[in-house]
Order: C-alpha cells, then structure tokens, then sequence
C-alpha cells in the first residue's frame, strides 16, 4: 500500500512537471509574455525620438532615404530590450512566486522550460546587439553597456542587496534615445545626452512610486527597495528631489522651441505639486498610484513633443 502511495506521488510530480508545457495551447504568446512589449514599445518611443531628432541635426543625413536605417535600428533595440527583459525573468524565477504581480509570469507557471527561457533571453540580446552593430557600432556598445547594467549590475547584484538598485538601474533605462541617436550621428551631440539625462532622473520617481504600491510584495520577497528598508517617508522626499531635478535638466532641451518648452514646464511643474502633496497626504497609496500614472503621461507626452515641434 505504502509502496503505491508513493509511486501514485512520484507519477503525479512527474506529470505536472511534464504536462507544464503540454498544457500550453499556443506557447509563443508565453514567449512574447517574456519580453514584456509594453515595456519594449514605450522605450521604443524614446529610441525612435532620438534617432528622429538626430536626423534633424545631422547634416547630409536624410531620413526619407534612410528609413531602412530607421526599421533596422528600431528592430535592434527592440530586440535587446526583449532579451533584457526575458533574462530578468530567468533571473528572478525564485522570488517572482513570491509577489502576486508576478505569479503569472511563464517562468513561474512553467509555460516554458527555463533553459529555453535562458536560451531565448541570450538569442534575442545577441540578435539585437548584431544588428546594431552592423549599423553602428556606437550604437551597439550603448546597447550593450545598457544591457550588461540591467542584466548584471542590477537584476544579478543590487536588485538583491541595496536599495541603490532603482538609481543604477535607471542608467540603463535612460540608453535607448542615446542608441536611437548614435544610430544617426555616433558623435553624440549634446541633445542626444539631455535626453539620457531626462530618462535618467525621470525613472527613479516612477519606480520608487511602484515600489510603494508594491511594498509588501517585495518585503515578502525580501528585495530591499527604498520603501521597504527606509519606509513612505524617505520614499517620497527622494521622489520630491528627483522631480525637482528633473524640471531644470528637461528645460536645457530649450532650443527645441517655445511649444516644447511650454510644455516641458507644465508637465514639470505638474508633477512637482503632485509630489509636494504626497508630504502631507493621507492616503500613501492613492497618491503613489496618481504618480505613477503620471509619470506614464509625462514620459510620453514629452517625449512626443520633442518629435512633434520637429516635424
């Protein structure tokens, strides 16, 4: 009796471990679950600006005969992105069943292997990182910088140990416009690094208001982000600063014309009396969920200023 309790156990491990792959009807909307595309098309808008807007600045660079320039750089990035991500998910497969947002993740219900997880986040870096190569190789060594930061130095290390991992990572984040632009001018001017630097300071409120509204899924997950090891208070004058920063270095951008300055200032502004109303708020959570939407409508609507007073 015993001896066929335990085979009827050993049977049904094997068959869930299995009947993981079996029971996916269509396995490659796992794969593209992997990399992330809401993720890779909102930094797609940042790359596509600064290859856009280089080709504004460039001279002897036409962007009406040079749109397979354009296809291919954007295919690169996108590509580099989506292996990113997906080896942020190989990574993380042992805390991501601890946080309820991420329980549904392929590497966690087992819809894909995880060395094919591994395989397909090195496959799609390598493609990403040769194409961009074969166009400009400034253009591939941003890329590959920014990769190796948000893969190793941040997924691998300080996502793990330090509540640094939000600023270190955020240099990543801030690469696409600077491949974008090398793409077209590998000089780099300096538009090309104000828009780094806007990517850069615009990130760590957007993703420290996350952390707020995911705390107690990283405190389960023991991730030391600020929230979870400084507590709302730090969290939200760090927030505060980093807006602060943020409005004078998106104003450098001036000579992009009266409209986008305008409009930089507002949305600027805008955000920096949503940040200064969460020191007296009630409500910690209501107000991360207002800056984190926020920060969604700033990132785009200035972003697609900068094309629009282009055209």
């Amino acid at each position: 009796m015993k001896s066929n309790t335990a085979m009827k156990a050993a049977e049904a491990v094997e068959e869930k471990g299995s009947s993981a792959e079996k029971t996916v009807d269509k396995p490659w909307k796992a794969y593209i679950e992997l990399s992330k595309p809401g993720i890779v098309m909102s930094n797609l808008l940042t790359a596509f600006t600064g290859f856009f807007v280089a080709a504004q600045y460039t001279a002897g660079f036409s962007l009406g005969t040079n749109i397979h320039i354009l296809l291919l750089t954007m295919f690169g990035i996108a590509l580099v992105l989506a292996g990113g991500t997906t080896l942020n998910n190989y990574i993380d497969t042992d805390i991501d069943p601890l946080m309820e947002s991420k329980k549904e993740r392929p590497t966690v219900t087992g819809a894909i292997a995880l060395r094919k997880v591994l395989y397909f986040g090195l496959l799609l870096s390598a493609a990403g990182i040769a194409i961009l190569l074969a166009i400009e190789p400034v253009a591939a060594v941003i890329a590959a910088i920014g990769l190796f930061v948000y893969v190793v130095v941040y997924s691998l290390w300080l996502k793990r140990t330090h509540s640094l991992n939000t600023i270190i990572g955020s240099i990543a984040g801030a690469t696409p416009p600077l491949i974008g632009w090398a793409a077209v001018d590998p000089g780099l001017h300096m538009y090309a690094w104000l828009m780094f630097a806007v990517m850069f300071i615009w990130q760590p409120p957007h993703f420290l208001a996350l952390a707020m509204m995911r705390v107690e899924e990283y405190r389960k997950a023991n991730v030391p982000m600020l929230p979870v090891v400084a507590g709302f208070t730090m969290t939200k004058r760090q927030i505060l600063v980093y807006i602060a920063a943020l409005l004078p270095i998106s104003l450098l951008l001036y000579p992009f014309g009266m409209i986008y300055t305008i409009v930089a200032a507002a949305l600027g502004i805008g955000w920096l009396v949503l940040s200064l109303k969460g020191l007296r708020t009630k409500d910690d959570m209501e107000w991360a969920r207002s800056m984190f939407m926020y920060s969604l409508v700033y990132l785009t609507v200035i972003f697609v200023v900068m094309v629009a007073v282009h055209l």
